[in-house]
C-alpha cells in the first residue's frame, strides 16, 4: 500500500497567479525540501543521551461508530514529532496530555521512525500485537511504563518491536505493543513476559495476541463476542 506523508499535499496556485516570480516559487519548494530533510534527519544534540532508534509520536481521534477504511484512518492520524535522544523524548512527552486526561475515542502511538502505525505498513504487515484491556484510571501509568521500557530496550528481542499504542475508549482503555513477526512464538512470548513485568500485571491478567492479518480481515472490534469477553475480563484487570 502506497502511503503519503502528512504534508505531501501541494498548494496549487490559481492560474492568474502563474506569473508570480519563479524565484519565489523555487525558494518555497527549496525551503519545503530543506524542512523535510531536517525532519527526517533528527539526531541527538550535544551531550544528549542517544536512543538506539529514532521514534515518532502520533495522535489520532475519530467519531465512534463511523466505519473507517485504511485511507480515512491514515488521513486521521497526525504526526506529533520525532526524537533521537532521551532529552528530546522528554521535551515532547512533558507537553503532551496524559492518556487518562484524553476524552472520546483517542489514541497515542509511539513507533520507530519510518514505521506508520498502520497494519498495512511493510514493517507491520507480517506482525501482530499484544493487547491489554484496562479499567479506567490506569492508562497514564501503564502507558508511561510501557514506552519507557520500549525506549530503554528492555524487551531484548532485537529489532522486532515496531511501536506501542494507547487507545482511550468510553468504558475502558487499551494498550498494545506491536512486533514485526507474528509467527515467531519465542519472540512473542518474551514480549508478553516482559510486558507483564514492566507493567507489574497480576498473574491472572488475560492478554490477547492478535495478528495484523486477522485485524485486516476482521476490522470490527466490538462485536457481540468481543463485548462478552470484555465483561468477563474486566474484573480481572484491576491492576493495583
Amino acid at each position: 500500500m502506497s502511503l503519503k506523508d502528512d504534508d505531501s499535499g501541494d498548494h496549487d496556485q490559481n492560474e492568474e497567479n502563474s506569473t508570480q516570480k519563479d524565484g519565489e516559487k523555487e525558494k518555497t519548494e527549496r525551503d519545503k525540501s530543506q524542512s523535510s530533510g531536517k525532519r527526517k534527519a533528527v539526531v541527538p544534540g550535544p551531550a544528549e543521551h542517544p536512543l538506539q532508534y529514532n521514534y515518532t509520536f502520533w495522535y489520532s481521534r475519530r467519531t465512534p461508530g463511523r466505519p473507517t477504511s485504511s485511507q480515512s484512518y491514515e488521513q486521521n492520524i497526525k504526526q506529533i514529532g520525532t526524537f533521537a535522544s532521551v532529552e528530546q523524548f522528554w521535551k515532547f512527552y512533558s507537553h503532551m496530555v496524559r492518556p487518562g486526561d484524553l476524552t472520546g475515542h483517542s489514541d497515542f502511538h509511539l513507533f520507530k521512525e519510518g514505521i506508520k502505525p498502520m497494519w498495512e505498513d511493510d514493517a507491520n504487515k507480517n506482525g501482530g500485537k499484544w493487547i491489554i484491556r484496562l479499567r479506567k484510571g490506569l492508562a497514564s501509568r501503564c502507558w508511561e511504563n510501557l514506552i519507557l521500557a520500549m525506549l530503554g530496550e528492555q524487551f531484548m528481542v532485537g529489532e522486532e518491536i515496531c511501536g506501542a499504542v494507547v487507545s482511550v475508549r468510553f468504558q475502558e482503555d487499551i494498550i498494545s505493543i506491536w512486533n514485526k513477526t507474528a509467527s515467531d512464538q519465542a519472540t512473542t512470548a518474551r514480549i508478553r513476559d516482559t510486558l507483564r513485568r514492566v507493567l507489574n500485571l497480576p498473574p491472572n491478567t488475560i492478554m490477547e495476541y492478535k495478528t495484523h492479518t486477522d485485524s485486516i480481515k476482521m476490522p470490527g472490534r466490538l462485536g457481540p463476542q468481543r463485548l462478552l469477553f470484555q465483561n468477563l475480563w474486566k474484573p480481572r484487570l484491576n491492576v493495583p
